[in-house]
């Protein structure tokens, strides 16, 4: 198995971001099943339909970028380079997890690859990143940090007050939305007065973006063009990603508020089978695809087989010692 840093470099090639993508929409498949099976206590949210979003944002990172993310995380942690047997581990409490197990699907942590805590309450990682992106500032690094969060964290206080302090002190940190058309179970014209989200920077004069979220190398490109501006001082961006998730919010939700026709017109842009196309990769993406299943077969038997943390883990790092 590669370690964290080599599968970040791997997506500087074509086929290493093809086979992120890949394996991303196919562990969540895992995950699913195996939370059908019982095998996996608790609840939660897969982003099967959001790879470009993930895979796009890390190739266009450092390693020592802090990122944040949302419950909604495994993606996130798989593009930015945590193992799958890691980061399944801790899906399923076992030891070989990122947390050893104690974390769980909506607690996900590898500062190794920049991955701070995902987080299970909406929009909490927005102020934490700018945090990060403070820290960064007063010990003169050139990192930017970056939060990502959904459509319906923009409705939230913590969103808001986190851009105008960003603005304020001209914060080397980047605001990704994931805007999946859903918070939660409700669409966003029943909670939000506006359509495009990237119309709330101009609040606090930050820039934005309205990218297509489909597309890995449309991802990239913007991220890649907010994060110079931001190592050189330019400060904040606002990134709205227009993507679509293809599961329900949650393990029990099945999408019936779903419009007829409207994941099946999403997945005719599916964020795959676009790169495939534009990469020149179609023919190559069935042997692809064979080649990390493979390796996830192999992660999920390890994970099975390892044990499950001791009692005295939920104590540990729960206060510091001298």
């Amino acid at each position: 198995m590669s370690t964290n840093l080599e599968r970040r470099q791997q997506l500087s090639d074509p086929v290493g971001r093809l086979a992120r993508m890949i394996e991303i929409r196919e562990f969540e498949g895992r995950v699913k099943a195996l939370f059908l099976e019982g095998t996996v206590s608790g609840t939660t949210h897969l982003c099967e339909g959001q790879e470009a979003v993930a895979v796009g944002l890390a190739a266009a990172l450092r390693p020592t970028d802090p990122v944040t993310c949302t419950y909604r995380g495994h993606g996130v942690a798989l593009a930015l380079g945590c193992t799958p047997t890691a980061v399944l581990g801790e899906i399923m409490g076992r030891s070989v997890g990122l947390l050893g197990g104690v974390g769980g699907s909506m607690h996900l942590c590898d500062p190794d690859v920049g991955l701070l805590p995902t987080f299970a309450i909406v929009g909490a990682g927005i102020p934490v990143a700018a945090g990060a992106a403070l820290t960064a500032q007063v010990r003169d690094r050139d990192d930017v940090a970056v939060a990502v969060f959904g459509d319906g964290a923009t409705n939230i206080g913590a969103f808001h007050e986190t851009l105008n302090l960003a603005a304020v002190w001209r914060l080397p940190v980047l605001f990704v939305i994931e805007n999946n058309l859903y918070g939660e179970y409700t669409p966003l014209p029943r909670t939000t007065p506006i359509s495009d989200l990237a119309d709330r920077a101009a609040s606090y004069a930050i820039p934005a973006e309205i990218v297509d979220g489909q597309s890995l190398d449309e991802v990239s490109a913007a991220v890649s063009r907010a994060v110079a501006r931001a190592r050189d001082g330019g400060g904040p961006t606002l990134l709205e990603m227009k993507t679509y998730r293809y599961s329900g919010h949650s393990r029990t939700d099945t999408g019936p508020y779903r419009p007829d026709g409207e994941l099946e017109a999403w997945s005719k842009r599916d964020p795959i089978t676009l790169y495939a196309e534009s990469a020149g990769l179609l023919r190559e993406l069935d042997a692809i695809r064979a080649d990390v299943i493979a390796q996830l077969d192999a992660a999920v038997a390890e994970v099975k087989a390892a044990p499950a943390p001791p009692i005295e883990a939920m104590f540990r790092n729960v206060v510091a010692e001298s």
